[in-house]
């Protein structure tokens, strides 16, 4: 993504960066309805667009239609934003951008979510906004849950349904040259020492057993054949089958 320097026909390095003075004379034509003032305050700002897609460049999609994606908030920012507020610009386009891109990698995700998942997991987000204002902090599910009058394990699954995948190799934290990677979080529950420990009790335990004692716990536990299976193979009986196997697991279990 870094070194594609054309997307979509703009050539990214010969954009234009508009000055501060350059852009409130822009946007007081905007207000009026110039249209080609809006074309050159859009183009002007497309170096934002660039610096903000930049989060997303592992997500497996096309660079250009992120950045198409990411120019339509851009404009909806433009239609949107209030100079009377007192806020730069830039301040308010990068959430706008960011929201449209996530929007469209949410719909367009190859992990495919339904329809009525994802209207409840926006109708979660617009109860959240809501009562963020009015209670001055982040609500709890509880409380999103009984605002919408969902119950809250609705609310949590429609929630999580939307979130972006993240690689186990996207970087989360840097300090100098060592990257802390997402998979550095994650703990490993079946490679743990006990489970290694166990691993090498059960292969030394199995050395203790006869050839074809040995043979037996190899065919039903590691290669999943039945009882009947096992004796048709090695030429005996079910019930010596089951006889040898007990006696296996017995000596198995003493040993370990």
């Amino acid at each position: 993504m870094r070194q594609k320097v054309e997307i979509c026909g703009v050539n990214t390095s010969k954009l234009p960066i508009l000055k501060e003075e350059e852009k409130e004379r822009l946007f007081d034509l905007i207000k009026q309805g110039d249209e080609e003032a809006k074309k050159q305050y859009i183009y002007g700002n497309l170096r934002l667009v660039l610096s903000v897609i930049q989060r997303f460049n592992n997500r497996g999609e096309s660079i250009d239609d992120i950045f198409q994606v990411g120019c339509i908030g851009l404009i909806k920012a433009i239609n949107n934003f209030d100079d009377s507020l007192m806020v730069k610009f830039s301040t308010y386009a990068v959430p706008m951008i960011v929201g449209e891109v996530r929007r469209h990698l949410r719909d367009y995700n190859s992990i495919r979510v339904s329809r009525s998942l994802r209207d409840t997991a926006y109708k979660a987000l617009q109860a959240k906004e809501r009562l963020t204002n009015v209670l001055s902090r982040e609500p709890t599910i509880e409380e999103i849950a009984k605002e919408m009058n969902v119950d809250k394990t609705e609310v949590v699954t429609a929630l999580d349904a939307i979130q972006d995948p993240v690689s186990l190799f996207e970087p989360v934290y840097h300090d100098g040259a060592d990257a802390l990677f997402v998979m550095d979080q994650v703990s490993d529950e079946k490679n743990s020492d006990n489970t290694w420990v166990e691993s090498i009790a059960l292969s030394e335990a199995l050395k203790k057993l006869g050839a074809r004692e040995r043979h037996i716990i190899d065919l039903r536990f590691f290669k999943g054949k039945t009882q009947m299976e096992v004796a048709k193979e090695i030429g005996i009986s079910q019930a010596q089958v089951s006889r040898l196997e007990k006696s296996a697991l017995k000596n198995m279990r003493k040993y370990m």
